[in-house]
């Protein structure tokens, strides 16, 4: 009889339980949990590739905010991945379109990071990264290790979108009506934590929620997080010098 919980030597699967109430395979979930975190990856990794180029690059970053032209790539750089995020929640199922609208999103956030990184400091982009590495490690590893205790982390999910309203307020309001430097870095400070907590909430969507067809919506969802907390605290730490 195969127990849960034990390494099933005859088959050489691991059956670690992820969660005590799981009632399916683990080696599945367990499969879809490195699926998503290899794509993760790929994003990732290609994030640091065109952030580097256009940082690199001076004449692309001077182009989009010195001419027309360039505003007007600049502006359909940020909208695109708005309008991508709605295609991808229609065809997340439909492959190779999935993947090729994930690419798309992909690119647009990086150019969109490039942009940011590419007017500011490197010691306050390494301080950034080296900071949302850390931060995203602790709160992966101890999502899991909370999971497999029986937390859930689902109640997160009200609270951390009615923050989220309320710091898309307070940025459209610093956009129009600049009110220094101390509401940036508190813009900055409270735009972590709640991203933060969105890592949290997402990482336990994909530990027990999230479907196996879900993958690419699992992977934007934790992509997202991960960019946004590094922005974050990028604006952190630029108000501060």
């Amino acid at each position: 009889m195969r127990k849960w919980g034990w390494q099933d030597l005859e088959q050489g699967e691991a059956s670690t339980l992820l969660y005590p109430t799981m009632l399916e395979n683990p080696e599945l979930r367990w499969s879809f949990i490195r699926k998503v975190y290899s794509i993760l990856s790929i994003q990732l990794f290609l994030t640091v590739v065109i952030a580097a180029v256009v940082v690199s690059v001076r004449e692309i970053s001077y182009f989009l905010v010195s001419s027309g032209l360039g505003l007007a790539v600049y502006i359909l750089i940020i909208i695109t991945p708005f309008v991508v995020i709605c295609l991808l929640r229609l065809y997340y199922q439909r492959h190779p379109l999935n993947i090729f609208l994930l690419a798309i999103f992909t690119i647009a956030i990086s150019a969109a990071v490039g942009l940011t990184c590419a007017f500011t400091s490197g010691k306050v982009i390494l301080e950034a990264a080296i900071l949302t590495l850390v931060v995203v490690v602790s709160l992966t590893l101890y999502t899991f290790w909370a999971a497999k205790r029986g937390q859930d982390f689902s109640f997160l999910g009200p609270f951390l979108f009615g923050a989220l309203l309320v710091l898309l307020v307070f940025g459209f309001i610093q956009v129009f009506f600049p009110l220094g430097k101390i509401s940036t870095m508190i813009y900055g400070a409270l735009a972590a934590i709640i991203f933060s907590g969105y890592i949290i909430y997402d990482t336990d969507e994909l530990i027990k929620r999230h479907t196996y067809d879900e993958y690419i919506l699992a992977s934007a969802a934790l992509y997202l997080d991960i960019v946004n907390l590094f922005l974050s605290l990028l604006t952190l730490r630029s108000s501060e010098n």
